[in-house]
């Protein structure tokens, strides 16, 4: 789950992360009413989405006055902003957070991610900050640089004392630093993220440390025990089909295809999106319906899935062993009768119960299109989707 900045800044500072003054605004009257609240002389009107690179997209403006900020806000509220994060398509802005302006010496990149394969907590840090951590990489790699965090004992003070003279800190500055270094960790740590990102996080003209932007994502599966940061979640800035599929126990990933994907285990879904991609066709989403699904979930799936207008044929892909052959084919069956569904239906069982499975789907009296292996049900599906897309042309 992702949060806004504003949000990932108020989290971070709980844990000793210095942040700039700022406040939420939902208009431009309250835009520049924040400001004067604030005080100074300069502000920085960000737009919140759950997107990074928003000032390349013009959703961050630096104004002088009150004129300025009514400007600001009122061109931005509303606005559906692109970036290379979200694609062409854009997300709403709704809400603005208007913050002092920063007086910046130096700027750095910091982010805390989870190795998985090493099993530990990584920190990446590079003296090069205000870019994004692919340009970073491409064009300062050298500036990059790793530590990996023991579970066993935490992030110690040594390591962010290393971290900060690897980036060439002054030392008055490098305590401070020590500090925002070990309170991330800290946020991170202590709050299931997954992603902890600041950049830049900056120096300041009076030697202060201070996080510019932030970003956070957590762990889905840990969100019962931290009531804190599941109510912080934004519903308008996910795709509404995740939302949808995510609040019935699903695990959902829509993408840009035309053949809807219903199938049992990641592994199998991931593979099914592979060989319908080599068989000439797009998938629509990854969907995995779990080990133990009963018609009833099935049906769910179906409804998840056929959220997405672009879907021309369905693909259900089930190698039972936990699971049940019968009972998911009742789920398709009910599925396609309470849904009226005319889009084509490519079914494929394997497994536990798959004759009686096929039996149900063969007396069930609909146009099932039944599949002996998953390469042949691929080749169904993308002639059954083409085959959809000529007809309603």
């Amino acid at each position: 789950m992702d949060i806004h900045e504003y949000q990932a800044k108020e989290l971070l500072s709980k844990f000793g992360v210095p942040i700039p003054r700022g406040g939420l605004a939902y208009s431009p009257e309250q835009a520049t009413y924040r400001a004067n609240e604030i005080g100074g002389s300069k502000w920085a009107v960000k737009a919140q989405i759950h997107s990074g690179a928003r000032g390349k997209a013009g959703g961050i403006k630096l104004c002088r006055n009150d004129s300025e900020l009514w400007e600001a806000a009122d061109a931005l509220l509303g606005k559906r902003l692109a970036t290379v994060q979200t694609g062409p398509a854009g997300k709403i802005v709704s809400r603005l957070y208007i913050e002092e302006a920063t007086d910046i010496d130096r700027e750095f990149y910091l982010s805390y991610i989870m190795d998985r394969a090493a099993e530990r907590i990584v920190v990446v840090a590079s003296a090069a900050g205000g870019m994004d951590i692919e340009e970073i990489s491409q064009k300062e790699p050298d500036s990059i640089l790793k530590v990996a965090v023991d579970p066993a004992v935490g992030m110690q003070a040594f390591q962010a004392r290393e971290i900060a003279f690897g980036l060439g800190v002054e030392p008055d500055v490098v305590q401070r630093l020590e500090r925002v270094l070990l309170g991330a960790y800290r946020a991170f740590r202590d709050l299931d993220a997954t992603l902890v990102e600041i950049n830049p996080l900056v120096v300041t003209k009076d030697r202060n440390v201070v996080a510019l932007d932030a970003k956070m994502s957590f762990d889905e599966n840990a969100l019962f025990r931290r009531p804190q940061v599941s109510e912080l979640r934004d519903k308008s800035q996910e795709d509404p089909r995740e939302t949808y599929a995510s609040d019935r126990g699903l695990s959902y990933v829509g993408l840009d295809g035309n053949i809807g994907c219903v199938v049992n285990g990641a592994g199998l879904a991931m593979a099914t999106l592979d060989i319908i991609k080599s068989s000439g066709g797009e998938p629509a989403n990854f969907l995995d319906i779990g080990g133990g699904a009963s018609p009833e979930r099935v049906q769910k799936a179906f409804r998840a899935v056929l959220k997405d207008k672009n879907v021309k044929a369905l693909m259900v892909n089930v190698f039972a062993g936990i699971n049940r052959c019968d009972w998911v084919a009742k789920g398709v069956v009910e599925a396609i009768k309470d849904l009226d569904l005319k889009l084509p239906v490519v079914v494929r069982l394997a497994g536990t119960n798959v004759e009686e499975g096929r039996k149900i789907l063969e007396q069930s009296g609909l146009q099932i299109i039944p599949a002996d292996s998953l390469g042949d049900a691929a080749k169904k599906a993308v002639e059954a989707a083409k085959g959809n897309e000529q007809a309603a042309a």
